[in-house]
């Protein structure tokens, strides 16, 4: 091998280190990938940290274990890797599964994985857990639903004073008694 060839050989595994140290020491993002199959490949501290799950218990199980039982029913592990081998990238936001059952918002972007002949490898998947984000936006719909009754209470309170004194008004105004008969 050539001195040159040498160099670009030592380069690209120099680049090929720093991405697995990014991807090790990722924290705040689940990445792995998935393969053809739906089945996890490989696990990021980050998915551990999010999902729950140890390296050694997740990988080689199907993706769809992060799933709702209603989304599983419905297909949607399957859609996404679909979607995302059509169209090279599927992204939304919804509820995924932790190891110990409970649920939280996720933000998922997965993109199919090709190699240079253009043949699907697997898929990249990278979840952001969004539940903080999502409970501040729900707390502040709510405030603001809460204020927005209060504000209604508010006017039709002055309403009904407003009816009252008018209707007092007219009942002064009247000279002569009025009386109702059946």
């Amino acid at each position: 091998m050539t001195d040159s060839g040498k160099r670009e050989t030592a380069e690209v595994q120099r680049r090929s280190d720093l991405l697995d140290l990014l991807i090790e020491q990722v924290v705040d993002y689940a990445i792995f990938v998935i393969d053809r199959d739906g089945n996890i490949a490989s696990w990021n501290p980050g998915a551990q940290r999010i999902k729950g799950y140890a390296r050694g218990e997740i990988v080689g199980q199907s993706y769809g274990v992060f799933f709702t039982p209603e989304d599983r029913a419905a297909g949607k592990p399957n859609r996404i890797l679909s979607q995302a081998r059509e169209h090279g990238r599927f992204e939304n936001e919804g509820w995924r599964v932790r190891k110990d059952g409970s649920r939280f918002w996720a933000s998922i972007v997965v993109t199919a994985l090709r190699d240079e002949t253009g043949a699907l490898r697997g898929f990249a998947k990278i979840t952001r857990d969004l539940t903080a984000r999502r409970r501040a936006e729900e707390d502040a719909r709510r405030a603001a639903e809460e204020q927005a009754a209060r504000r209604q209470a508010q006017l039709d309170e002055v309403e009904v004073r407003r009816s009252r004194d008018q209707l007092d008004l007219i009942l002064k105004s009247i000279a002569e008694g009025v009386t109702a008969q059946r």
